[in-house]
């Protein structure tokens, strides 16, 4: 008994095979179009699918035909405008490409293919890691997760095995049976023999004996306790590396709808990303102006509070966060800083004073990126200074809605080993 069970996630009327092939083949121009469609979202529809265009001539397929080979002429009916020697000129346009408008002549527009949320993450995402994640004592944080281990003869009726179970009943059923039913047939043979000989004393005895033989060929069960089998499971130990994020952005009066947009933008794409890729990370929001506050993500996205600009106090709370719930020894610490450059009077330095002496010895990776600035700031001058003497420190600027894909691809591209 043979059974194959499906398990495909396949949607009505697709295939799942087709379609991974497809996906394969083209790839390039996908993951193209995947880049290109950050710059027309919106924060709310980020990570939805994506309809990408193929160009027509790119998904013909291959083939092999024989050619007729050598020059050749041919005389083709109804022809009023050339003669031989003629050279007919190209076809202005192309075929869907926006050529001019035409009474005649036939072309195809571009082939439209569909991703799905899962497949426009997974090239949105693809190549890009946190930097420098390590296990040091994290490996004796050990995690299990049960994965599937054959099967057992001892479980609950739960996770019985109906087909492991019936298949070793069938067994069971042809080896028991298999004796009796050769017997069987032997003591047939030898009463059809012994009615044509009509000897009477051995027809009784061969009739008495087939009978003993098919009542113990009908008492073997049709399924016994000793048949069944059940799913076994076992816990796997798994070092995990446990991580956390701080997203800090600056909400004061001189970063406009417009440089908040481009810095939620960022946020959201950063947020997709760890939630996506990393099973145990946590993400701090923090937002300043003259004073910085932890929020919940509602808030970190959609509060309107605004005010001055200091961007120490987001600092120095990052740090107490880290001294209070965060111990080094256990955590993989990164920052994300987000900021038009603006900061009031002399914070800039201290700014510089307090990553240097106190957050970046107990980061793995800290990225600022400066969002839309008439010019470079203080802030960036002293950042700058900070990145010179801290090769996990990077510095980026954002100066507009076509800079963020980019941007965050360079800051957190896996690193070649």
């Amino acid at each position: 008994m043979v059974q194959v069970i499906d398990r495909r996630l396949n949607g009505k009327n697709k295939s799942a095979v087709n379609r991974r092939r497809f996906i394969r083949r083209f790839k390039r121009q996908i993951k193209k179009a995947v880049e290109e469609s950050i710059d027309e979202r919106s924060i709310t529809d980020i990570d939805s699918g994506e309809k990408v265009n193929i160009p027509t001539r790119d998904t013909s397929e291959p083939v092999f035909r024989h050619g007729a080979g050598g020059r050749r002429e041919s005389v083709h009916p109804g022809n009023k405008e050339f003669v031989a020697g003629d050279k007919i000129k190209r076809p202005s346009g192309g075929a869907g490409r926006g050529g001019k408008a035409s009474n005649s002549g036939e072309g195809e527009d571009d082939f439209v293919f569909t991703l799905s949320r899962e497949e426009f993450l997974n090239f949105f995402f693809d190549d890009l890691a946190l930097p420098d994640l390590v296990k040091t004592q994290l490996a004796t944080n050990v995690e299990t997760r049960k994965v599937r281990a054959g099967y057992s003869r001892d479980g609950v009726p739960t996770n019985i095995n109906v087909v492991r179970s019936l298949r070793s009943a069938l067994a069971r059923r042809i080896a028991l049976r298999g004796p009796h039913l050769r017997r069987l047939k032997e003591v047939e043979e030898a009463l059809d023999d012994a009615r044509r000989r009509d000897e009477h004393g051995r027809i009784a005895d061969l009739e008495d004996e087939a009978r003993q033989l098919k009542k113990r060929i009908a008492a073997i069960p049709f399924i016994d306790t000793f048949d069944l089998r059940y799913n076994n499971r076992t816990d796997i130990p798994r070092p995990t590396a446990q991580a956390v994020m701080f997203c800090i952005m600056d909400v004061s009066g001189s970063m406009d709808e417009t440089r908040k947009d481009i810095a939620k933008r960022f946020f959201i794409l950063l947020y997709l990303f760890l939630t996506r890729e990393y099973e145990r990370i946590d993400v701090v929001y923090i937002r300043h102006h003259t004073t910085a506050k932890e929020v919940d993500e509602d808030e970190f996205f959609h509060s309107r509070e605004t005010g001055g600009t200091v961007v120490s106090s987001a600092l120095q709370l990052m740090h107490e966060i880290i001294l209070e719930r965060y111990p080094t020894n256990d955590w993989n610490i990164y920052a994300a800083q987000a900021s038009d450059g603006d900061n009031w009077g002399d914070d800039s330095p201290r700014c510089r004073a307090i990553l240097t002496e106190k957050i970046l010895p107990l980061l793995q990776y800290f990225a600022y990126v400066e969002i839309m600035p008439d010019e470079h700031q203080r802030l960036w001058h002293e950042y700058q200074i900070v990145r010179e003497s801290h090769r996990h420190f990077a510095v980026k600027r954002i100066d507009g809605l076509t800079d963020i894909y980019p941007v965050f691809r360079r800051l957190f591209r896996k690193k070649a080993t």
